[in-house]
């Protein structure tokens, strides 16, 4: 190995070196589609990226192989960075050259199919041969469903492997190799890999840290902009290097899971956009999402001054809730949150609401997104007792390929790429199958996932609400449920002892205190709907129904105080369904009946009503109202 920091040098690339002198057979599976740079000095720059196959040759080639050639299925055995290589394979194989490649099919009955051909290039002594056969994975359909002429190509490839001769070259003796890339390593059969004492996988996985730094070093970060910004921009750097460290610590955080390819990407990208070098975190959101402006950075500390009473008026008697919902907010839009974290890509937060049923979870998730996006259409829900199947995985992230529902992708990746910026809320979670919290704990981990279609759907500008009711029943020890909570506690009781039972689930129950770690101090309980929230929600739902008669309609409605009060009583009478129970209260009392007194009463519009009383006891609830002069147009 040449002289080179070892830190520099992937960890697959040591793999290599260490089992290609021992190992005839081996795997690369994973990140085998992106470019690379090369860490050593040789035939290549080391600040160039190249693709995995030059890498390859470049490695073997300074290595002491005679030749390395390449197959592919499409077009055959191929040496495109060398051909006098493939010249000398095609003699130790005899094997005809035509139109630049060696034509083989992958499978057949032929001695010149592409496995007997690699068979006597593992055979022979006169050079040492590294085989590479790219895009393995395509080669068969599934491994369930290989034919015979599928098994025995792969059963010469074995025979191969085992085989393999030994090359006495300058550089010592070299074992004659056969590499295979693949996305992933079950696109092969199990039986070629597990058990094969030849057979070594090495996993090529996305740029660590220390790499995606060294894109922020000399020529490679001067590489980002146009000669015209880097020349206007540096002066200040230079004089002020904690602000550069800064934003290259910012960029290398948020650019975590990406491959090489798509980090040169985004160089070519904020070159050509002549971004400056204070904004050039701004690229990856240009590159992810294809905005240049992040609704997120529309925000201000200003904005949400008002918040809270914004709420308040459609959330009542929930301040504590409100308060810890908005401190999440305040945390993403100060950009404090994840800064005690080692991922810059985590979502902009996450919320666990729980409490009782009907006391304000869902329509606090939407008056945020209103808040943040202007929009609570942004909040987009998933009902969780939907997805309680094994398969549920499917639907919500989408099928692997061959699958039915591929072509159609997961509701929930397709809705996250429709809408980067948005609210996830998944109500009642304790009722999804396991399979998909093994799916959250990754997206609230990293920020991103791969749908089944092989796309990377990124999170990071998401918050995640969770709901529950989780620690409103427990059960006994015969496993009946019984109450946890009572309305008769007061808030600080009921807190204490649903975020106790939460606990409990995740850590006993369910086992998985991991998930429980990932959603950290963010447990909002919500509070009973209490006597005096209770009246306020009554008064907000008759004022907002006043509200839309007189708009829509002209018919202007004012009950009487002691009629209110009966509809108060009435209505408030039973709050164990919270704010719900109320509204449900407020239809059965006065939206029915009233609606039904205008109908047998001719009124469509322009009337002024009085309502005198409300007949709680009726069975239909009725109304008595009179009719006043028509109201004025």
């Amino acid at each position: 190995m040449s002289e080179t920091n070892e830190s520099l040098i992937p960890k697959w690339h040591r793999e290599l070196e260490l089992f290609s002198g021992i190992k005839p057979l081996l795997i690369l599976e994973g990140n085998v589609l992106d470019q690379y740079r090369y860490p050593l000095k040789g035939s290549v720059e080391q600040d160039e990226i190249i693709p995995l196959s030059r890498y390859l040759h470049t490695f073997f080639s300074d290595n002491g192989y005679d030749q390395v050639v390449f197959y592919s299925n499409l077009v055959g055995f191929m040496s495109p960075y060398d051909p006098s290589m493939l010249n000398r394979f095609a003699a130790a194989t005899g094997t005809t050259i035509k139109d630049g490649a060696i034509q083989a099919e992958f499978k057949g009955n032929g001695a010149d199919t592409a496995p007997n051909v690699i068979r006597r290039a593992m055979f022979q002594r006169k050079a040492a041969t590294v085989t590479v056969l790219e895009m393995a994975s395509h080669y068969i359909t599934t491994p369930e469903r290989m034919d015979q002429q599928d098994v025995n190509s792969f059963n010469i490839l074995m025979q191969s492997a085992l085989s393999a001769s030994w090359v006495r070259t300058t550089q010592g003796k070299k074992q004659n190799l056969l590499i295979l890339l693949v996305n992933k390593l079950n696109d092969l059969p199990a039986w070629f890999y597990l058990n094969n004492p030849v057979c070594k996988i090495l996993r090529l996985e996305a740029p660590d840290r220390e790499e995606r730094k060294r894109m922020m070093t000399g020529n490679n970060f001067a590489g980002f902009f146009s000669g015209t910004v880097y020349r206007r921009d540096l002066p200040y750097y230079t004089e002020h290097p904690d602000e550069l460290e800064r934003i290259k610590e910012r960029f290398v955080g948020l650019t975590e899971g990406m491959t090489f390819t798509e980090l040169d990407e985004m160089r070519l990208l904020c070159k050509k956009e002549e971004i400056p070098i204070k904004d050039l975190c701004t690229v990856v959101d240009l590159y992810k999402y294809g905005i240049k402006e992040n609704p997120w950075s529309r925000l201000n500390m200003e904005s949400l001054k008002t918040a809270k009473q914004d709420f308040e008026k459609r959330i009542k008697g929930q301040d504590t809730a409100l308060e810890r919902t908005l401190d999440v907010v305040k945390r993403a839009v100060t950009g404090m949150n994840g800064v005690n974290s080692s991922s810059a890509g985590k979502p902009k937060g996450v919320l666990f609401f729980a409490g009782p049923t009907g006391t304000g979870k869902t329509e606090t998730a939407k008056a945020l997104a209103e808040k943040l996006f202007g929009d609570e259409s942004t909040c987009i829900r998933f009902d969780m007792s939907e997805y309680g199947q094994s398969h549920s995985d499917q639907k919500l992230m989408g099928a692997p390929p061959g699958y039915v529902g591929y072509e159609a992708g997961g509701q929930l990746t397709n809705a996250v790429k429709k809408n980067p910026f948005c609210i996830l809320l998944f109500d009642e979670i304790e009722k999804a199958h396991s399979s998909i919290l093994d799916k959250f704990l990754q997206i609230l981990e990293d920020g991103r996932m791969t749908d089944g279609q092989g796309n990377t759907v990124y999170f990071s500008e998401t918050i995640i609400i969770f709901t529950s009711n989780l620690g409103i029943y427990v059960k006994d020890a015969f496993g009946n449920r019984e109450p946890n909570v009572t309305m008769d506690m007061p808030y600080p009781e009921v807190q204490t002892k649903v975020r106790s039972a939460i606990e409990d689930y995740f850590k006993l129950e369910l086992g998985r205190p991991e998930i429980l770690n990932r959603i950290g101090e963010n447990i909002v309980v919500f509070d009973y709907i209490r006597r005096d929230a209770a009246e306020l929600i009554l008064k907000a739902q008759v004022n907002k129904i006043i509200s839309r008669l007189r708009e829509q309609k002209n018919i202007c409605i004012r009950i009487e105080d002691f009629a209110y009060a009966s509809l108060q009583e009435a209505a408030t009478f039973d709050l164990s369904n919270g704010g719900r129970g109320i509204g449900n209260q407020v239809e059965s009392l006065l939206i029915n009946p009233l609606s039904r007194w205008l109908f047998d009463n001719g009124v469509s519009g322009d009337a002024d009503i009085v309502i005198e009383g409300f007949n709680t006891t009726a069975n239909p609830p009725s109304v008595i109202c009179r009719r006043e002069e028509a109201a004025e147009k």
